[in-house]
């Protein structure tokens, strides 16, 4: 029975390592995401709230950091799109619930996808920017949604 479980946590386990993404974790906000690859790391945060990650060879670029609120969780979301709507970024799609929050925008021929999760303690929150050129935008939708879905707190 062992060597089938064994076996079946291999089967499982093999494809998801073989595409080769990493894993972030920040111990000061107690958050963390998996990586796609080919990014690698370009500058860490004097503050150690985060990082930034670049594609190699391609104008491709992922912010990961996380923060404390100075309100509410959807307080903290709209001051995030504000600020983006500020440098012409255009919303396309959003979703805010009280525990995250995803939107996407362009400006020009750049894409942007953002996620933000409200963290364990209820106080501070993870966040990633994913920002691409819009000719990869099919290429980078499963990439969007397993950075989705991988933020989270460490608790």
């Amino acid at each position: 029975m062992r060597t089938l479980l064994a076996l079946l946590f291999a089967l499982i386990a093999t494809p998801a390592l073989a595409q080769g993404w990493g894993h972030y974790d920040n111990d000061r906000f107690g958050y963390g995401l998996d990586i796609p690859p080919g990014f690698s790391s370009q500058n860490f945060s004097d503050n150690g709230d985060g990082e930034s990650f670049a594609a190699g060879g391609k104008p491709t670029y992922l912010t990961v950091w996380g923060g404390n609120l100075t309100g509410s969780f959807e307080d903290e979301v709209s001051q995030r799109m504000a600020w983006g709507e500020s440098e012409a970024w255009n919303t396309t799609s959003q979703t805010v619930t009280p525990r995250w929050a995803n939107w996407s925008a362009i400006k020009g021929f750049r894409m942007l996808h953002q996620r933000m999760v409200l963290l364990c303690d209820g106080t501070s929150y993870a966040a990633f920017r994913l920002e691409y050129s819009v000719t990869d935008a099919s290429a980078m939708d499963p990439a969007v949604e397993r950075l989705a879905q991988s933020l989270r707190g460490n608790c």
